[in-house]
């Protein structure tokens, strides 16, 4: 068993949660609700996985969130 970190954003325009893993090419996906989008996420990680041909190890490793002050 191994855990991988979401982004996950809701996006106005669709009413929708929006979700992906970085570091995992094709790891996204949506849901009208959080738990659909976990749900969808954990679907699509899987499939991803399946046809990922390196080792597990050698995938990109979350670090951690930063936020950013720009002057807009």
């Amino acid at each position: 068993m191994k855990t991988f970190t979401a982004y996950v954003e809701w996006d106005p325009e669709t009413k929708l949660y929006v979700g992906f893993v970085p570091g995992i090419p094709g790891a996204h996906t949506q849901g009208v609700t959080l738990d659909e989008l976990h749900a969808n996420l954990k679907e699509v990680l899987d499939l991803c996985l399946e046809e990922y041909e390196g080792s597990l190890e050698e995938l990109p490793k979350f670090i951690g969130v930063h936020q950013l002050e720009v002057a807009v």
